[in-house]
């Protein structure tokens, strides 16, 4: 767990500006309103990571987060947050439609489309990030189970998983299990949205399906240098340019889909203490890249940073 804000750390006058720098860190660009900013303004915020996706949790003093149309255009991940509210209630407005959100319930945020959600005095929540790609359903799927979450199955589940999921991580922080459990999560997440979407057909497209065996397998060897569209291709059974049609369906490029998760895959190793005496060359191999120049120009471009300077940022840290 990295605790990214406590308040109680800090005077009153700087607490407003730390709390907007963790938000962003931890979230999108978006609006930040603090119902007494002038007042008892207090917030700790905990992260952790699950290999690809991240738990996020935000306790404190009442706010607004406002993402607006600007924001959107702006940028930021492609991703969506399947959210419960632990403590206090909110209120949670995107697409046209206003949710109350009550301590123990769930509520899915399209974090690419703008919203506004606020809680007054003290509340707090945790929220379940994760990339579209990575997730594998289309967007149609996921906004059509937005406002049907409590009709899945599953919803009790889910929402059960959610609520202990911070115990549990923090026994498994540095562990193999901890990435496989974020893989979990994904799954039960995925079976959320798919049977809420649908309960007339329970079973979710087979191109769905298909793509998230693919995204599957493709994370599994991203350290085999040899990983090909062919070879993704051959494993399931399909041809080259439908694999590359999956893809471009889900809006995305497959070479480079595959560049940018081993990239991440290194920026977490390099920054972790357990791969500290570890070669920047070595940690680059491990994720398919077999050259360390191509490696640097990459990482460079993704992150405007050399990946020795993103390491020594995290060891100073």
């Amino acid at each position: 767990m990295a605790v990214l804000l406590d308040t109680a750390e800090l005077p009153r006058h700087d607490r407003a500006e730390a709390f907007y720098a963790a938000m962003m860190s931890a979230s999108v660009p978006s609006r930040v309103e603090h119902e007494d900013p002038h007042g008892d303004v207090h917030a700790r915020m905990d992260y952790w990571l699950l290999g690809a996706p991240n738990l996020f949790r935000n306790e404190g003093s009442g706010i607004r987060l406002v993402r607006t149309p600007k924001h959107v255009r702006i940028g930021g991940p492609e991703r969506l947050a399947l959210a419960v509210q632990v403590i206090g209630s909110g209120v949670f407005s995107q697409s046209g439609a206003d949710q109350r959100v009550h301590t123990g319930e769930l509520m899915l945020v399209d974090l690419t489309a703008p919203y506004d959600f606020a809680w007054s005095r003290h509340a707090a929540s945790q929220a379940f990030q994760i990339d579209y790609a990575d997730l594998g359903l289309s967007v149609e799927t996921v906004r059509a189970a937005a406002q049907r979450l409590p009709s899945s199955p599953v919803y009790g589940l889910v929402l059960h998983h959610l609520t202990v999921l911070p115990a549990i991580i923090d026994s498994l922080q540095g562990s193999q299990s901890a990435d496989i459990l974020g893989a979990a999560t994904t799954q039960l997440v995925r079976a959320l949205l798919t049977s809420a979407a649908d309960q007339d057909d329970r079973q979710p497209p087979m191109a769905d399906v298909l793509f998230t065996r693919i995204t599957w397998y493709a994370r599994r060897h991203l350290a085999d240098p040899d990983l090909s569209p062919s070879r993704i291709a051959a494993e399931h059974n399909i041809s080259v340019r439908y694999l590359y049609k999956l893809f471009a369906e889900h809006e995305l490029s497959l070479e480079q889909w595959l560049i940018s998760q081993r990239l991440e895959g290194a920026r977490r190793e390099l920054a972790s203490p357990t791969s500290r005496h570890r070669s920047i060359a070595t940690i680059a191999a491990n994720w398919g890249f077999l050259d360390p120049g191509h490696f640097t120009r990459r990482f460079r471009q993704a992150h405007a940073m050399t990946p020795q300077e993103w390491r020594r940022l995290q060891q100073s840290g």
